[in-house]
């Protein structure tokens, strides 16, 4: 490995508008779009209830007529299951209910001769506490893995080292009873903290991502990667309060410049690093996705999915859609010279596009191509989130039991229990933000468990299954399938839509959504009505003479838009 970053031609920044759309400089993720699989609500080949890597291996052909680049793979390895996967007990396997090796070398292969990437999940902030370095680390005080994790005496009070909260509910700090001193977990307690301050976790963490690159993989989703740097003062001063700040401490960019020398430098660009990032800022995504400074190629913020949450993830408020615009817009300008945009509005963490920011009942197809649209055509890499592509909606289960995520689980039981809050008015939240909502089984069909699998499937499919599948709604007259297949197409075709400026318009406006996209001397406008009610009135901007490109409605003119009306035109 070299000793500096290597900025060869494919990572070098493209600023916003610039001319030469065809250069060398564009890397080949600007083109792209990202597809997450979840893999245990994906596809089940064997009957058992748990997706599996033979049922993404079969669905590969669905994937490649949708036209997505690279699909990401939410993780597939030797886990526990506490947090589906994201306890990770062995980092260089694939856990039996989902395959073997043989059978993701073999999917790696299939997807490769489609033109479709694979993108592993990087969960390296923590690990299983079953994984053989926490069972050394917790094994005595003088283990040489000791230090491996993050332990710490108990505070002058006897509680825990500092005020920190998990994710998940609870303190982040667990007593453990073998050696008397508290270990550090930002999630659930069998998921403790890496300490990245040891060389030697980092070296461990960089050979494990040399040998998947090494085996064929094309890139990693780094799970909340910026939380791998903590701030060693709170940790070990004097215990402050939970309003202590985040944990991100500066070494972050340290590690990550390191990370590329180690393990990307001299691949020859052509991997896919996206970070996830709770809690940073625009200039701190400036500088972790500026390509001189090689750190990652992208990252996920979390800004835009948190304006209608309240005083805590499960109080849902309604969507600002001004607060939105002003959001979504102050990234595409902060990134517009230096860095790129990752779009999404869903993923595994988030409840469903269509009921969140939608009208999931009387506009359902209306309200999920406009938001495909709407985000499609910013500047950044989409992603699409499984079941996204038809419409797939959110689940309102009848009891908490019916209910897997441990964060959902955990929120119930303590607001119940130590809060004295209703139950119907706790499950009113997990029905609305739950993570489950995105974990419910893909819509295949209108067969049994919606033709995710022949046996019980692990969590319920959405009742909703018989009317809202792949095969419906492919063979529809109104397909939300087709649509996102066109917008895909746009962007491997239009080097506006990949590289074009953003320019918001109207953005005080309480319905409409519109901007333009701008490359050289042609111009994209968006015209999105994001409501109910028809929006009477001019556009924006004078369509007369520019063509309609794409949009969800039967006919257009230059005035008014239906309810969830959304046009794409060429000025």
């Amino acid at each position: 490995m070299t000793d500096e970053p290597a900025l060869d031609s494919a990572r070098k920044p493209v600023p916003a508008g610039t001319p030469d759309a065809d250069s060398a400089a564009a890397p080949w993720w600007t083109r792209a779009v990202v597809y997450q699989v979840y893999p245990r609500s994906f596809a089940d080949s064997d009957g058992d209830g748990v997706g599996d890597l033979g049922g993404i291996r079969a669905k590969l052909g669905y994937l490649a007529e949708l036209g997505v680049d690279a699909v990401w793979l939410s993780p597939v390895y030797p886990s526990p299951q506490h947090d589906n996967g994201y306890d990770i007990r062995d980092y260089q396997d694939i856990d039996p209910v989902f395959g073997s090796l043989a059978e993701f070398d073999a999917l790696l292969a299939e997807a490769h001769e489609r033109g479709i990437k694979i993108v592993m999940d990087l969960v390296v902030n923590h690990t299983s506490d079953e994984h053989d370095w926490f069972q050394e680390s917790r094994s005595s005080r003088t283990n040489p893995r000791r230090d491996w994790y993050w332990w710490r005496p108990a505070a002058a009070d006897g509680g825990p080292p500092n005020g920190w909260r998990s994710a998940f509910s609870g303190p982040a700090w667990t007593l453990d009873g073998a050696t008397g001193e508290y270990y550090l977990h930002l999630f659930a307690r069998q998921q403790p903290d890496l300490n990245w301050e040891n060389a030697e976790v980092r070296r461990a963490v960089y050979a494990m991502m040399n040998w998947w690159l090494d085996r064929g993989v094309d890139g990693f989703r780094m799970d909340v990667i910026n939380f791998i740097a903590k701030r060693v003062e709170l940790v070990d001063g004097p215990r402050p309060s939970v309003d202590g700040g985040s944990p991100m401490g500066p070494q972050i960019h340290d590690y990550l410049q390191e990370m590329h020398r180690e393990v990307f430098a001299g691949r020859g660009g052509e991997h896919l690093t996206v970070g996830e990032m709770p809690g940073v800022s625009v200039s701190d995504a400036v500088l972790f996705t500026d390509p001189a400074r090689a750190e990652v190629d992208m990252i996920f913020q979390f800004e835009h999915v948190s304006l209608d949450q309240g005083e805590h993830k499960f109080h849902a408020l309604p969507l600002s859609l001004p607060a939105l615009k002003k959001s979504l817009s102050r990234w595409q300008d902060g990134l517009a010279d230096t860095g790129w945009n990752s779009l999404y509005l869903n993923n595994h963490d988030q409840p469903r596009l269509v009921s969140r920011f939608g009208n999931d009942s009387e506009y359902r197809y209306e309200s999920a191509t406009l938001w495909a649209l709407v985000l499609h055509l910013h500047r950044g890499t989409p992603y699409i989130y499984q079941g996204e592509e038809i419409g797939m909606t959110n689940v309102r289960f009848d009891s908490i039991d019916d209910y897997r995520d441990i964060e959902s689980l955990n929120h119930f039981r303590e607001a119940v229990q130590e809060f004295d809050r209703s139950p119907a008015a706790v499950l009113a939240g997990v029905h609305t933000m739950g993570r489950d909502n995105a974990r419910t089984p893909m819509q295949w069909d209108a067969s049994d468990n919606a033709g995710f699998t022949s046996g019980t499937p692990w969590i319920a499919a959405n009742p909703n299954f018989p009317g809202i599948n792949t095969v419906a709604d492919r063979a529809g007259e109104r397909s939300i399938f087709r649509f996102y297949q066109r917008l895909i197409a746009l962007r491997h075709e239009s080097p506006v839509v990949a590289l074009g400026a953003f320019s918001m318009l109207e953005p005080e406006h309480e319905q409409l959504y519109a901007f333009t996209r701008t490359l050289g001397d042609e111009t994209l406008l968006v015209v999105a009505n994001a409501s109910d009610a028809p929006l009477v009135g001019p556009l924006p901007v004078d369509v007369t003479g520019g063509d309609l490109v794409l949009g969800n409605y039967a006919g257009a003119d230059g005035s008014g838009l239906r309810p969830w009306e959304a046009r794409l035109y060429r000025l």
